[in-house]
């Protein structure tokens, strides 16, 4: 066993005097050792019933004749910061709770491990750990929110964000504001629309690294504690059989998720994560290869954002199987194996099937003829961005550039009512190093779709968008404005297209002659872990990563300052 550097022989007493301490007898010593690592905390909805599958996970474990060893690590809510100084950690926590898990488990050398998440960077993270270290291992999403109810109508927190437009726009009064913000999350779960965390869960499963079935189960279902138990049951199996992530984590398992994201209208973070994820399988694997994911399949499941469900009814309509079953028929998805031990194929085959749902549709008749997101590039985008197309059936845009350098500049300008229709927000220095940490633009868009204007205006930016965003966006523009990209050569009033027939993002603005009179922005942040995210993380169109090989790519391209600016 791996474990057995740390617990066997004479040498090892000190460690096995330690276990002992624990509660641990010679036979749960002498057992595999099982981490069961969680994100639980009790700041928000998100991660609130981790424990208690943690809890089911481990009586799993020690059923199959394993010793569970716990863990627990950070989490980061998106919903709470969003639009505040918080935001910047979260991208940069996907990172930290990658190598919090991969330096617990490592650290005591385990033979396998359970890693339960819930809100949007745990997910990756979970996967990113386990592409490192490889050991038997099986994740596990902590599940949905349900839907609130507000005048007999269906929300989720995406209606609050909007609300806040709304209420800024003066539609909507204070009574009604906080009316809408007590009703939208009634308990335990991750946001209920196709936003990131649902949108990554669904990835977790189409990798494999998830059994079928088990993600779809919202967070207060009965039925998701016995998933949590069986999961401990079966990284036992897996760990019998020497069965680890990287052998499900390959192209065909990529490209299977990335048409999954596409056929959902789902977060577009799910670019940046799965480019993290395979940096760290090391599977070939880049932006562009996202591109004939979306363009060759149609969105076939009506889900929020842009649509009428969320990911509750998706679990009655039959959930992730019931999207793939219709990819599969279509011809749109490859067979791959998974975590059980059976291909992706046969459990799509084996899962139960609602008599009738509404939510997914079929490949012939789909929702939209092509997926949620396309790769431009351009001379404001050399690197790739990514345009997100759910709620918007034209593909070109073109405005008025409105210049932002943070997203706090666009927040109040839209707020003030002061963007017209036709404009372009440009939002910069918010990319992964300028930001730092890439944040969210949620409050920006959904204040613009609460003042009506989603269907008006576009909006560019270096940062990322929340799974809950619609409407006209462009982000994850590369190379970002603090490292010399071209969006930071741009200037109010300058005339930008967005162009997804031709694949662009691009202005006519002469931009290299205004090269020679930028300098670099000052740091925002000189210490702490926001300031070492800023110096090592790489491009947004390689997953924002803080993985050596991005660290030193990135250091080539940096810009060296002097006392006199920068000066290569």
């Amino acid at each position: 066993m791996r474990s057995d550097v740390m617990k066997s022989g004479p040498d090892r007493a000190p460690a096995r005097a330690m276990m002992r301490a624990t509660g641990l007898d010679d036979a749960a010593i002498a057992r595999p050792l099982v981490a069961v690592v969680h994100t639980w905390s009790n700041v928000s909805p998100c991660n609130l019933n981790l424990r208690e599958l943690a809890q089911a996970a481990i009586e799993g474990v020690r059923a199959a004749g394993g010793t569970p060893i716990e863990f627990n690590t950070i989490a980061i809510t998106d919903g709470m910061a969003m639009g505040t100084p918080g935001m910047r950690a979260s991208l940069v926590s996907r990172e930290v709770i990658a190598d919090s898990i991969e330096l617990a488990v490592d650290g005591h050398s385990l033979d396998a491990m359970v890693v339960l998440c819930g809100c949007d960077k745990t997910i990756p993270a979970a996967a990113m750990a386990m592409a490192r270290l490889n050991i038997p291992a099986v994740a596990l999403y902590g599940g949905s929110i349900a839907h609130g109810t507000h005048d007999h109508h269906p929300i989720t927190i995406q209606q609050v964000f909007e609300a806040v437009g709304a209420h800024g726009a003066g539609k909507i009064d204070d009574s009604e504001l906080a009316s809408v913000e007590r009703d939208a999350c009634p308990g335990a779960g991750a946001c209920g629309g196709q936003f990131t965390a649902n949108t990554m869960a669904m990835v977790l499963t189409t990798l494999g690294l998830s059994p079928l079935g088990f993600n779809d189960i919202p967070a207060t279902h009965p039925a998701k504690v016995a998933a949590a138990r069986r999961c401990g049951e079966l990284v036992m199996e897996c760990l019998a059989a020497k069965r680890t992530p990287r052998e499900l984590l390959t192209r065909t398992s990529l490209r299977n998720a990335a048409r999954m994201v596409a056929a959902t209208a789902g977060s577009t973070n799910a670019i940046l994560h799965l480019l993290a994820i395979a940096r760290e399988a090391s599977v070939p694997w880049t932006i562009e290869d996202f591109e004939p994911a979306s363009k060759d399949t149609p969105v076939i499941a009506d889900l929020l954002p842009a649509g009428r469900y969320t990911a509750v009814e998706l679990f009655g309509a039959g959930g992730s199987a019931c999207v793939a079953r219709e990819l599969i028929a279509a011809g749109m998805l490859e067979d791959a194996p998974t975590v059980t031990g059976r291909s992706l194929f046969d459990e799509v085959a084996a899962a139960p099937r609602a008599d009738k749902q509404h939510v997914v549709h079929p490949v012939n008749a789909p929702l939209k003829p092509r997926g949620g997101y396309s790769i431009l590039y351009g001379n404001l985008a050399p690197e790739g961005c990514i345009l997100k197309l759910a709620g918007k059936d034209s593909g070109h845009f073109e405005g008025t550039a409105r210049v932002f350098e943070s997203e706090e500049e666009a927040f109040a300008a839209v707020q003030g009512d002061r963007i017209r229709a036709g404009d372009v927000l440009v939002i910069r220095n918010e990319g992964p190093a300028g930001g730092p940490g890439m944040r969210e633009m949620l409050g920006v868009t959904a204040a613009l779709i609460g003042r009506g204007l989603g269907n008006d205006v576009a909006l560019i930016t270096d940062g990322r968008f929340s799974g809950a965003t619609h409407g006209f966006m462009v982000g994850h523009i590369a190379p970002e404005a603090a490292r010399g990209g071209p969006i930071a050569l741009l200037r109010e009033g300058d005339r930008v297209v967005i162009d997804a027939g031709q694949r662009e993002l691009r202005t006519s603005a002469d931009l290299e002659s205004r090269r020679a009179g930028w300098r670099a922005p000052p740091p925002k942040v000189t210490r702490g872990v926001l300031a070492k995210y800023a110096l090592l993380a790489g491009s947004a169109s390689d997953g924002a990563t803080t993985h050596p090989d991005t660290a030193v790519q990135t250091a080539k391209h940096m810009p060296i300052k002097s006392d006199q600016g920068v000066i290569a």
